[in-house]
């Protein structure tokens, strides 16, 4: 056995020990999990680059290792999978902040748009900003309808497939409102409608002949869309 080994075994049976003598802790609660949804695993971000390690008299490589190894001494059944955060060589910024953008953590994902975007301006082409309701074409607001958006967004939201024309009229009219519900054929007028507005990118909504109409991923569009924060907070 490995001198790493050796000391990963005695670092995880010192902290079983020291958990076991100690007063067992109420149980926290884990904040920003939405009702309907349940906790099934975390993540902890770790900052430290290989050099502090090394500082350390340790590595990136034993610090995994010996985590790994008291998550497993404190709960036999839990799983564990390790991600290594990349960054160019002399990014400046927190260790523990880089790895979480690096990794997509949702919450400093968030920030990061709050302080690098101004919402009020976009890149040349498409945005649909799913989470303010609009669509903007070439930094300009485009005048769309509320359901000529939804219509857009159903389509965005399920990109790569094809959405029938009848599932089209089942998700985004009352069927409760038959009088108001269109037709097959007078979605394609909505279509229509929604791809002049969209002017020289109407092309971003597809036409599947004899099925209906879908979304692929285009290199003038970006999508914004707000995500609920992770549940970092306990």
């Amino acid at each position: 056995m490995s001198l790493a080994h050796i000391d990963t075994a005695r670092s995880a049976q010192a902290a079983r020990l020291e958990l076991q003598a100690a007063p067992a802790p109420a149980a926290p609660r884990i904040r920003a999990v939405p009702d309907g949804t349940q906790a099934r695993g975390f993540v902890l971000y770790v900052g430290i680059d290989e050099a502090k390690a090394a500082a350390a008299g340790t590595s990136l490589g034993r610090i995994v290792e010996a985590l790994k190894a008291l998550t497993n001494s404190i709960a036999p059944a839990s799983e564990t999978h390790a991600a290594v955060a990349l960054a160019p060589t002399g990014a400046g910024g927190r260790d523990v902040d880089v790895v979480r953008l690096a990794l997509q953590d949702p919450a400093a994902l968030a920030k990061h748009r709050t302080e690098t975007e101004d919402p009020d301006r976009a890149p040349s082409g498409v945005v649909v900003d799913i989470s303010r309701k609009r669509v903007i074409l070439d930094n300009e607001t485009a005048g769309l309808t509320y359901k000529e958006f939804e219509l857009l967004q159903y389509l965005v939201l399920r990109e790569g497939r094809t959405i029938e024309r009848s599932e089209l009229i089942s998700k985004l009219w009352n069927a409760a409102d038959e009088e108001d519900a269109p037709n097959e054929r007078t979605i394609d007028v909505h279509v229509r409608r929604l791809r002049a507005k969209l002017g020289r990118y109407e092309d971003i909504v597809r036409t599947v002949r004899g099925v209906g109409y879908r979304f692929d991923r285009h290199a003038d569009v970006s999508i914004r869309q707000s995500s609920t924060p992770s549940p970092d907070v306990f």
